[in-house]
């Protein structure tokens, strides 16, 4: 931190001019000043300096040692503490559409559990002091302009259940680590990350999990199946998710919402999916899978919406004609309305797909034959 020592120095100098010009009858409770929110005014203190654009006049009254009093700053009893000493637990900048950047003295807020800064614009990478803050339980960052690789000091917050870094601009690999957190909730939606996805996925203890719109270009990882006690949304649409859909996917017959849209899958709906009895939302739209829809999918007894367009399904039973919701549309299904030409669906069905023989792995469909060989020179005669 650059000055930081006589950034600190200066706080405290601060603190203590007003403390001291306080009335005799009222200095008695500032004897001895509360450490933690002397902490929290250097903390906050930093942070008003790096913020360049305010519109909201969010942190107007950000002036003061009494930090408890300033907008989005909530205060508590410190947790196991016999003297309930009063500390900054909570931090709430929602759609303020603040600008700046955050510094390192956050580190400071040792007690926080709730950092919410979504839409806003701040810029720059969540500081490295971040791992200071052991008691974190809510981190939520999205919708800024954040950069650079993925925050690994995420990943040394114990008692993180909640992670939203989604719409930023983050890149590169995902660190395999982060599947080994205890989150309840993971959004990494909307950002630039361009690596496959760790096969120890299935690690994760997530009810929620949004990976959609990065380049991932992976297959699912087998692994996904461990998480069938804890899953209940799963969304990677938009990913550049290729290979078949695992035969055994409908093992996690705890997902409400399965949204695969948009990505490169191949091959048919695995019948295992009829074991889903919870699902409710179902989309599978604009990707290259094909064959029949199996009747138990339409089945299901909480579906309601099912998307499928935008595929090569050659039939679909009755029974999917039926939901409240549903889109069949750019198909290869006979009969019905707004299908692939007849010349596309031939194509497309002279190379099939094998995913019985591709087992987990990613298949590729059937290459062309090679071309005929060329015909012999013609033999001249003299």
């Amino acid at each position: 931190m650059k000055n930081s020592s006589y950034f600190r120095l200066a706080i405290f100098a601060i603190f203590s001019i007003i403390i001291l010009s306080k009335p005799s009858h009222q200095a008695d409770n500032f004897d001895i000043p509360n450490p933690k929110l002397l902490k929290a005014f250097e903390a906050l203190q930093a942070w008003k300096h790096l913020i360049t654009s305010d519109p909201k006049k969010i942190t107007e009254n950000w002036c003061g040692p009494h930090v408890c009093n300033y907008t989005g700053v909530y205060c508590a009893p410190t947790p196991n503490d016999p003297h309930n000493t009063t500390t900054v637990a909570g931090i709430d900048l929602n759609h303020g559409n603040i600008q700046g950047s955050l510094p390192e003295e956050l580190g400071l807020l040792t007690d926080l559990a709730l950092f919410h800064i979504n839409s806003n614009r701040f810029y720059g990478q969540i500081p490295k002091s971040f791992s200071c803050l052991k008691q974190l339980y809510e981190l939520d960052v999205s919708n800024n302009k954040f950069s650079g690789k993925f925050p690994t000091v995420v990943l040394s917050l114990p008692s993180l259940k909640f992670l939203d870094i989604r719409y930023n601009l983050f890149e590169g690999d995902l660190p395999s680590r982060l599947f080994d957190l205890k989150l309840d909730a993971l959004f990494i939606n909307n950002n630039k990350f361009s690596s496959s996805l760790p096969q120890n996925i299935g690690n994760s203890p997530v009810s929620v999990i949004v990976l959609a719109n990065n380049n991932l270009n992976s297959c699912l990882p087998s692994s996904l199946l461990n998480m069938k006690n804890t899953l209940n949304e799963l969304i990677i649409t938009n990913s550049g998710l290729k290979g078949c859909l695992p035969t055994d996917i409908g093992n996690l017959d705890k997902l409400t919402v399965f949204d695969v849209s948009s990505n490169q899958l191949v091959g048919s709906l695995p019948e295992s999916m009829g074991k889903m009895k919870k699902l409710e939302q179902l989309n599978v739209a604009n990707n290259k899978l094909s064959g029949y829809i199996p009747p138990i999918i339409c089945a299901l007894p909480k579906l309601e919406n099912f998307t499928y367009s935008g595929n090569f399904f050659c039939t679909e039973p009755e029974t999917c004609l039926k939901l409240p919701a549903k889109d069949d549309r750019r198909n290869c299904i006979p009969y019905r309305p707004f299908q692939r030409s007849k010349e596309e669906c031939a194509a497309f069905y002279k190379y099939p797909v094998d995913c019985a023989a591709a087992g987990a792995g990613c298949p590729r469909r059937s290459p062309p034959p090679p071309p005929p060989p060329s015909p012999p020179p013609p033999v001249h005669h003299y």
